[in-house]
């Protein structure tokens, strides 16, 4: 999240502005937040999991969604674009603008150093209030890392990483994997 450029509005006021701005902008408890660029190694890993997932969820009820679609995370009084998003079974939106997703089964955020104090911790707890949610995925931009949440039975969270090259990220929820290599590819790291 970036700087806040408005104190206040309600629900409908940031719909209204958001659905005619320019730029995308969060919402959250009242406040709306400009977002920032994200840069090439952002860009590029954002479209390895979009064409990587997408692939795998050819003829399958599932749905793949970049960085533009909106989500609504009611418990928290949030809207907000996560990098990529993935719904399963029918999607459900907020109005007839079919532009806000309510019932994410799969949510990825690409870390960076201006959004990952937020994307680990106030958004990975608002995000783990969705009752659709069943994985969370963050991924680093500086190394080999994905940080993989999954539901349990028991509604609590499992974190499990996997830091190299050679890895596979299964995505149990979607029955899908994501192979490292494939989410890095183009990605120069020292």
């Amino acid at each position: 999240m970036s700087r806040q450029i408005k104190s206040f509005v309600n629900r409908e006021e940031y719909l209204a502005l958001e659905r005619k701005a320019e730029y995308k902008s969060e919402y959250l408890n009242g406040g709306v937040f400009a977002m920032t660029g994200a840069s090439r190694r952002h860009n590029l890993i954002s479209t390895n999991l979009v064409t990587s997932l997408n692939v795998q969820l050819r003829g399958k009820q599932c749905e793949v969604y970049g960085s533009d679609m909106r989500l609504r995370v009611s418990a928290a009084d949030l809207y907000t674009y996560a990098d990529v998003v993935v719904v399963c079974g029918e999607p459900k939106f907020e109005d007839d603008y079919v532009d806000t997703l309510l019932n994410p089964t799969l949510v990825i955020e690409i870390l960076s150093k201006s959004t990952e104090r937020y994307d680990r911790i106030a958004k990975s707890g608002y995000y783990r209030t969705v009752d659709s949610l069943s994985e969370y995925l963050l991924v680093a931009q500086e190394e080999y890392r994905i940080e993989q949440y999954t539901k349990q039975v028991n509604e609590h969270w499992l974190l499990s990483e996997t830091e190299s090259l050679e890895g596979v990220v299964d995505l149990s929820s979607i029955a899908c994997s994501l192979a490292l290599r494939d989410v890095y590819d183009k990605i120069p790291l020292e």
